[in-house]
C-alpha cells in the first residue's frame, strides 16, 4: 500500500476534536474548557465534534454516533488535524465504519494517545496514512505550564510547517511526572522528577516505527485493522494504571504471536500509576521475563505515553533506535 503523508500544520489552522470513547468534555468540563483555550490562545481554531459535551453512560455515544462524529472530521476540508479528546476502551468498535477513502482523498493529522491506538493502527493499515501518537485534548493540553507548553513543543516540532533537518532526533525531556490529582479540582502544575532512560543492549536499530498502547493492542489483533508487525520493526509500547499480571499477559501474547522475533529494536514508555502488586518488579523487567535474553535494544522509560511531558511520534515511517545516545530519530519525511 502507498504510504500517505498529511501536510504539517500552519498558523490558525483548524483542528477538529472528538470523542472515540470516553466521553471527557462531559466529565471533565473545567479540564476541557481549559485545554481549548490553552489551544486557541495558541493561534489554532478549533472545531468541536458533535458529541462535545454528550455521555452516554460509559462513553461518549453510541457506535454509529461515534463513528459519524468522527467521518464528519475527515470530510471536513477546513479541518487539518484530528485529535481525539481522551482515549478509554472501546474506540475499536468505529472501525469497521470509518471513511478511509475520505482521508485517502484528503489526508490530514490524526493524533491521539491509549485507547486512540485502535484508530491510529487501524486507518494506517486501511490507508497507508502516517498517523501520530501524541497528545489528546483534554488529557494533555488540560494540563498546567510548564509541563503542557513542553507537550505542545514536542507536537508542534512534529506537527507544524517547519523545515525539520532529518534524521530528527526526539528530545528527552529534563523531568517529568505521573502524579495524579482530581482533574476538575486541579489548581497547580504536578510535581515533576528527574527524567533518566533506560537502555539493555548496545547499538543500533533501524526499521518502521509501529505501535502504541499494549492494553489497545489486544482489540485490534488478528483483524485487519492491525498492521503486520515486520521484520526489524521497531515497536512502541506503553501503557498504563495496570497491575503486574495484566503487563505480563500482554507481552506473553506478543511472545506467543512471534513479534519479539521478528522486531529490530523495541521502544518501552512511562508506565503511569504501574502496580506491581507487591513485587518490587517494574515493566521493564516483567518484559525481561518473558522475552528472555533479548537479541534487540530495548529503551525503556521513553517519554510518549500517559506521563508529562509526552513527545509525539509519527507511525509508519522509518526510524532509528541509538542505545548509546539513548535517542530515538526519524528518518524520512512524515509530512507531505
Amino acid at each position: 500500500m502507498t504510504r500517505l503523508r498529511p501536510p504539517r500544520l500552519r498558523p490558525g489552522d483548524t483542528i477538529g476534536f472528538f470523542s472515540p470513547a470516553s466521553a471527557a468534555t462531559a466529565w471533565a468540563p473545567t479540564r476541557f474548557a481549559r485545554a481549548r483555550a490553552y489551544l486557541e490562545g495558541e493561534g489554532f481554531r478549533l472545531k468541536a465534534g458533535n458529541l462535545t459535551g454528550a455521555q452516554d453512560h460509559w462513553r461518549s455515544g453510541t457506535i454509529a454516533a461515534r463513528a459519524a462524529e468522527l467521518n464528519a472530521l475527515i470530510r471536513d476540508p477546513q479541518v487539518r488535524c484530528i485529535m481525539s479528546v481522551i482515549g478509554g476502551s472501546n474506540a475499536n468498535s468505529l472501525l469497521p465504519y470509518v471513511d478511509y477513502e475520505a482521508l485517502q482523498r484528503d489526508p490530514k493529522i490524526v493524533v491521539g494517545y491509549s485507547d486512540m491506538t485502535a484508530l491510529l493502527l487501524g486507518i494506517h493499515a486501511r490507508t497507508g496514512l502516517v498517523t501520530f501518537y501524541g497528545p489528546a485534548l483534554v488529557a494533555s493540553f488540560g494540563e498546567f505550564s510548564p509541563l503542557v507548553d513542553e507537550t505542545l513543543a514536542a507536537f508542534l516540532a512534529i506537527c507544524a510547517d517547519g523545515g525539520s533537518p532529518l534524521p530528527l532526533g526526539l528530545p528527552t525531556p529534563t523531568h517529568w511526572t505521573e502524579e495524579r490529582l482530581a482533574w476538575e479540582s486541579q489548581t497547580r502544575a504536578k510535581l515533576c522528577q528527574p527524567n533518566r532512560l533506560v537502555s539493555v543492549g548496545t547499538g543500533r536499530g533501524r526499521g518502521r516505527l509501529m505501535g502504541g498502547n499494549l492494553n489497545t493492542l489486544s482489540g485490534i489483533w488478528g483483524s485487519p485493522y492491525m498492521p503486520a508487525i515486520g521484520r526489524g520493526d521497531i515497536l512502541l509500547l506503553e501503557d498504563s494504571l495496570k497491575q503486574a499480571e495484566t503487563v505480563e499477559r500482554g507481552f506473553a501474547h506478543l511472545k506467543l504471536c512471534g513479534v519479539f522475533e521478528r522486531i529490530g529494536a523495541l521502544i518501552l514508555g512511562k508506565h503511569e500509576g504501574f502496580d506491581s502488586q507487591g513485587s518490587g518488579k517494574a515493566p521493564l523487567d516483567i518484559l525481561l521475563e518473558v522475552v528472555g535474553e533479548p537479541d534487540f535494544p530495548i529503551l525503556a522509560e521513553f517519554d510518549c505515553a500517559h506521563t508529562h511531558p509526552m513527545l509525539t511520534v509519527p507511525l509508519g515511517i522509518e526510524a532509528e533506535l541509538d542505545l548509546d545516545a539513548q535517542r530515538l530519530s526519524l528518518c524520512e519525511p512524515w509530512w507531505r
